[in-house]
């Protein structure tokens, strides 16, 4: 008798589309013919036409019977970083979950090299109000299959991200943040 029980292979009807350098490393049927397939790239998602990156994912919660995934959608484009918001949430049922929801938090953890969260605060030169105050979290990851990190920020709700300060002081953070991980020259 074996302690250990060897999950099945992937069914062809069930295997997505894959890079050449890519390979199914976790695996949970969702319906007879669907899937939750976990690569050394990313995911795939019953009902998600493109597979998401480990990059591109910003949540994954495991409830014991739902696997949750919050994308992360860009906002704006900005000179050496993106601005991203969360995308909407899938919630998918994995009855036999095998290894992929450790597979999915330990993928999407190790993508990310750098993350930092910093109180921004802008003065408004108003008595009233004299600052607006929130926050931008600075997140470095890494990207499957490619060299440096892609870095991105993620504001505070309430924050006031087109603010010009705001946008300044981001860069600077950003700026600061790449000088930090890239070392000593």
């Amino acid at each position: 008798m074996s302690l250990f029980r060897r999950r099945p292979s992937l069914p062809s009807v069930l295997k997505p589309a894959l890079a050449p350098d890519e390979r199914v490393v976790a695996w949970a049927a969702v319906e007879p013919e669907q899937a939750v397939v976990v690569t050394n790239h990313g995911l795939f998602l019953p009902g998600v036409k493109e597979r998401l990156g480990w990059h591109e994912i910003h949540k994954a919660g495991w409830s014991g019977r739902e696997l949750r995934i919050t994308p992360a959608e860009v906002a704006e484009e900005r000179d050496g970083y993106t601005v991203m918001v969360d995308g909407p949430v899938h919630t998918v049922l994995l009855l036999d979950p095998g290894q992929v929801p450790d597979q999915v938090r330990m993928r999407v953890s190790k993508s990310v090299a750098y993350t930092n969260h910093h109180p921004v605060q802008v003065s408004t030169n108003r008595p009233d109000k004299p600052f607006l105050v929130g926050g931008v979290r600075i997140v470095g990851r890494r990207v499957s299959g490619r060299d440096g990190l892609s870095w991105a920020v993620r504001y505070d709700s309430g924050t006031p991200v087109s603010h010009q300060t705001v946008i300044e002081v981001t860069a600077t953070l950003v700026s600061a943040a790449q000088e930090g991980m890239a070392g000593p020259e």
